[in-house]
């Protein structure tokens, strides 16, 4: 009996000491030692960094490519060749370096500091209308300078929207079955935004900031009828924006008929240009550093109309390319985000999930644009146009998702986040 008693206890020993995956889910952990003493290491989504870096060279290289003839327009005859690969470069550097010391920020002081990041989001959004702080361009003034770089502060709000979204949703938990409680808060703070994001304008990252929003309210469990209803009041709200005004009424008449004498020369003339490059480019390309749009035709070829020279130097295989490392990407942070929510970290998962819609919905505007789907508008494309606030927060968005995955594994290997 005693030796009966004792191999029951031993067997009772080895279940307890046995690690178990709490969740059927994909780890991607770092194995080590050997034979009994094999264990996992909790890391981080190595294959999420390794196409965001990939972007971000691919990136590098093609504003480089899109670049290097612009000093030979009257325009920017003072400018070097590298002028926009050095600045792109060194916003890349200061970019990874805010990375990586997100990634030591635990995501509960995420949350903690949401609201005050969304304050700060405002300040900055109104001191760039201010004279002599904000710095204009085109007719629009939505930059501060400072120095090595200009900061954008609507790409700020992108971000920290985003986590007071998340963070207000998690709150009034509660009541998200009543519409006028759980909503009209979060419904207002996005107005304000919105009236501030016009006056500079940037209609565009108003859409992005309203998309965002609106994911997070539908992932947060607001109600079906109350969501459609909200996404229907922004629908007319954006129609009658363009509607009551001129040159936006004339963009969509361009996108229309783009190739009309009075269009093709107008509101037109990157678009068409635009598909120009795209044509040319057909299968394979025309070859790295080939494009003839890119010299002096097609206006902003290293900004918003990037993708269109990935056309004309990669061909359809390099657009293919661009949107499915871009689908992707939204895909695997989405799935980070269910799995945080599964763990019971609710924050953490409308973070995520926040983020995949940001970099999917404007990735696809972008694309849509180049290609002649959508009408013109000025979003970048993600992680690779020229851009030193959008590549900035575009890595510290991703960064706290990685750090997101890193303690949903933790977690699951039953430590603490």
């Amino acid at each position: 009996m005693s030796t009966l008693a004792q191999q029951f206890s031993g067997l009772l020993s080895r279940a307890k000491n046995r690690k178990v995956d709490p969740l059927p889910v994909r780890l991607w952990a770092t194995r080590t030692g050997s034979g009994s003493a094999t264990h996992y290491v909790a890391g981080f989504d190595k294959s999420l960094l390794w196409v965001t870096v990939t972007l971000l060279l691919w990136g590098l290289v093609m504003v480089y490519s899109a670049s290097i003839a612009m000093p030979d327009n009257p325009k920017f005859a003072a400018y070097a060749h590298t002028h926009f690969l050095l600045r792109h470069a060194i916003s890349l550097v200061v970019a990874v370096v805010a990375a990586l010391i997100v990634f030591q920020i635990p995501v509960s002081v995420w949350e903690r500091l949401a609201p005050w990041l969304f304050v700060v989001s405002l300040v900055l959004m109104i001191a760039v209308l201010i004279p002599h702080v904000g710095k204009g361009v085109n007719g629009a003034r939505r930059w501060i300078s400072l120095g090595i770089m200009n900061f954008q502060p609507s790409e700020l709000g992108k971000f920290a929207v985003l986590i007071y979204a998340a963070d207000y949703m998690v709150r009034k938990m509660e009541v998200k079955e009543d519409f006028f409680r759980a909503v009209t808060p979060i419904a207002l703070a996005i107005a304000i935004v919105g009236l501030l994001l016009l006056a500079e304008p940037d209609m565009g990252a108003f859409m992005v900031i309203a998309v965002i929003a609106m994911g997070i309210l539908f992932l947060g469990g607001v109600n079906a009828r109350m969501f459609f209803l909200i996404a229907a009041i922004l629908l007319v709200a954006f129609g009658l924006m363009i509607a009551l005004s001129d040159w936006r009424r004339e963009r969509i008449f361009a996108y229309l008929d783009p190739w009309s004498d009075k269009n093709a020369l107008g509101k037109g003339y990157q678009l068409t240009h635009a598909l120009i490059a795209v044509g040319r480019g057909e299968i394979f390309g025309v070859g790295l550093g080939g494009s003839v749009e890119k010299l002096n035709w097609l206006p902003e070829a290293h900004t918003d109309f990037l993708l269109a020279v990935i056309g004309e130097e990669f061909g359809l295989v390099g657009v293919l390319a661009v949107i499915g490392m871009f689908l992707w990407m939204t895909r695997r942070i989405m799935h980070i985000g269910r799995q945080a929510v599964a763990l019971d970290r609710v924050f953490a998962g409308l973070v995520a999930q926040g983020v995949g819609i940001w970099m999917g919905f404007q990735a696809f505007i972008n694309v849509g644009v180049n290609l002649g789907a959508l009408p013109t508008k000025g979003l970048t494309l993600p992680l690779m146009s020229y851009g030193g606030s959008a590549i900035l927060m575009s890595l510290v968005a991703l960064s706290l998702v990685l750090r997101i995955d890193y303690e949903n594994r933790q977690l699951m290997h039953g430590g603490r986040a």
